[in-house]
């Protein structure tokens, strides 16, 4: 029998011979692996988990405000526009760190030039900023009061359900 180059009859003689060479007929080991398995005990099966009983919570809403109504909020500002007594300038600039809630800024560090101490303060975008007296920070009007090695301290305004500026005091202290 002549096997040609390229022949069909040849690829398919040469595929016959290479499949009949991977038939093995021994599968004594697969038997004894299965006869290791089938004489292991059982493993006792889990007893189901008990489940808690539901209960139910009676809520009670006479007396309470309906909470799909709208809240009418406390004006902040009288006829004129303007809020009554001391609080924060609304015409300045803003600065850059006033873009930031202050519990997301981080006092890193302290540098001092020309005997003055500036606070190195991360915002939460990774960027650090250099702040000394004066500048503000942190979305409640905070002008900052002092820098010194462990905290900044300022003071921020916050308005008042009766439509009036208070102000408090806020620190940043040092990460470390």
């Amino acid at each position: 029998m002549k096997i040609f180059k390229g022949s069909k009859q040849g690829a398919l003689l040469v595929m016959a011979l290479v499949v009949s060479g991977c038939a093995n007929n021994d599968v004594s080991d697969l038997d004894s692996f299965i006869t290791q398995v089938r004489a292991r005990p059982a493993k006792p099966i889990e007893p189901m988990p008990t489940v808690k009983t539901y209960e139910a919570y009676l809520y009670v809403s006479e007396g309470l405000r309906d909470p799909f109504m709208k809240v009418e909020a406390a004006p902040m500002q009288d006829e004129t526009g303007m809020v009554e007594g001391p609080g924060p300038d609304l015409n300045r600039v803003k600065e850059d760190l006033e873009a930031y809630p202050l519990d997301t800024l981080r006092m890193v560090g302290t540098l001092s030039k020309n005997d003055q101490l500036w606070g190195l303060v991360k915002a939460n975008d990774g960027v650090i900023h250099r702040v000394q007296s004066g500048h503000y920070l942190g979305q409640n009007f905070g002008k900052i009061i002092r820098v010194e090695e462990q905290q900044i301290e300022l003071g921020e305004w916050v308005s008042t359900s009766k439509g009036r500026w208070r102000e408090r005091e806020a620190s940043l202290a040092l990460v470390e």
